[in-house]
């Protein structure tokens, strides 16, 4: 215990001995040279704030939930389909935009005579919901707003639907509507039994009485075999509004004023009403951009019911259509296929027998029983090699059928013209005047 106590006050001892031997503190040194000054950083939380605010992106994320880009399946059902994405993926959509993907058929390296559509996305790229970077591809990049702009593509558009011989170039609105089209535009019609290039409409229109497809002669002299799903698939609209889209038989046509001087977004973006215009990119019920000046403002569109250049047009061009499905009959059998589902199908109620767009041909996955709408339909030329024997036995029962190239050409006319959906609102002048040629191009 000494001994601890004796060590205890060395170290006491030289705790003192040591501090004791520090003198007062010297002048302070001059200060150094400032270094350089940094770039000012970004102050990310107010940047954010020029868009991400009730007014803006909020608002616009809102209307977004209510646009069939926003809730529609496609984008699910078709992710990793190369061939769909340049339409229904958003990152398939960019990739065919960035690498400026043809649309001019190429000759088939595995097949020698044949063609093939180049107009796919990459394997890599074949997915993505539709979002807001698919059209506003230049997002956060700078971080503000300027970042709207440009558009992902504004781009003339070489049209699929004929092999990129034809392009539609809607200039107005800084050429906006062109990004709009470059989706909205039908696919090609295929030669299905011969070189499988772009249909020829022109071959149609021609020679309209020829036989373009007849199950009794040989597979080489058809040129395409039609089945239930022959059709020019949904976004006919493009082409419509364009005037660059039917099989022309005979003459007269021209476009609406639409085409040269309404955009895509004027009546589609127009200020909301109800659940339409804005980013829901719907116009049912809205005519806000209609009523503006240069446009419909003397006379005004405020009713879907009554109004002139609304329900007039709608009606005659119902009309057209009604006559030209009851000239496409065989045998008293309708060519072009009903469907009374309300659910299925997306043109219900535009025209009285609810046609769909499709044919009337039996199909044991898509199409089993016509006979719900339809008083008879026909015989699929092609059973699948997974149709059940009752299936193919119950195919070869009813009638088989036979086209002209007019029929051909009317079918496809039929389809544009009810699939863009306005009922000639888009182009009154082209559509009506296709139709009043396709009925008298047909006995």
């Amino acid at each position: 215990m000494k001994n601890l106590i004796k060590l205890f006050t060395v170290f006491v001892a030289a705790g003192f001995f040591l501090t004791s031997c520090e003198g007062p503190a010297g002048p302070a040194g001059k200060d150094g040279v400032d270094g350089v000054a940094g770039a000012n950083g970004t102050d990310a939380n107010e940047t954010c704030k020029e868009c991400h605010t009730p007014t803006v992106v909020d608002a616009v994320a809102v209307q977004f939930e209510l646009s069939k880009h926003s809730y529609g399946e496609a984008a699910f059902e078709e992710a990793g389909n190369t061939a769909c994405a340049p339409c229904h993926e958003s990152e398939g959509f960019k990739d065919v935009v960035k690498n400026s993907t043809s649309t001019a058929f190429i000759a088939d390296p595995l097949n020698p005579g044949k063609f093939m559509n180049p107009y796919v996305s990459s394997s890599s790229t074949a997915y993505g919901d539709i979002g807001c970077f698919t059209c506003h591809s230049s997002l956060h990049t700078t971080y503000a707003g300027t970042d709207f702009s440009p558009l992902t593509s504004i781009a003339a558009v070489p049209m699929t639907m004929w092999g990129g011989t034809k392009t539609i170039n809607l200039t107005q609105k800084g050429g906006s509507s062109n990004l709009c089209v470059k989706c909205h535009q039908p696919r090609p019609f295929t030669n299905s039994n011969t070189d499988k290039n772009v249909l020829n409409y022109a071959g149609l229109v021609s020679d309209p009485t020829a036989i373009f497809y007849d199950a009794a002669r040989t597979s080489s002299l058809n040129v395409l075999k039609p089945g239930y799903r022959t059709h020019t698939h949904y976004g006919t609209v493009g082409a419509i509004f364009a005037g660059q889209g039917g099989v022309e038989f005979g003459t007269g046509y021209s476009n609406s004023q639409h085409t040269t001087v309404a955009a895509c977004q004027d009546c589609h973006m127009a200020p909301m009403t109800g659940a339409s215009g804005g980013h829901t990119f719907k116009s049912v019920g809205n005519f806000n951009g209609c009523n503006v000046a240069g446009c419909h403002q003397a006379a005004p569109i405020t009713s879907a019911t009554t109004s002139k250049y609304w329900k007039q047009t709608r009606d005659g061009v119902k009309s057209q259509l009604a006559a030209l499905a009851a000239k496409l009959t065989i045998g008293g059998i309708d060519i072009l296929n009903r469907n009374g589902d309300s659910e299925s199908n997306l043109w219900y109620g535009l025209t009285a027998n609810n046609y769909d767009g499709y044919l009337n041909i039996y199909d044991p996955a898509s199409n089993p029983d016509g006979g719900l709408y339809n008083t008879s339909m026909f015989q699929n030329p092609s059973p699948g090699t997974s149709w059940t024997q009752s299936q193919k036995d119950y195919n070869i029962t009813l009638p088989k059928i036979t086209l002209t190239n007019a029929q051909m050409g009317a079918i496809i006319n039929f389809q544009l013209c009810l699939r863009e959906y306005s009922l000639g609102i888009h182009n009154t002048a082209y559509t009506t005047t296709l139709l009043t040629n396709t009925i008298a191009a047909l006995p």
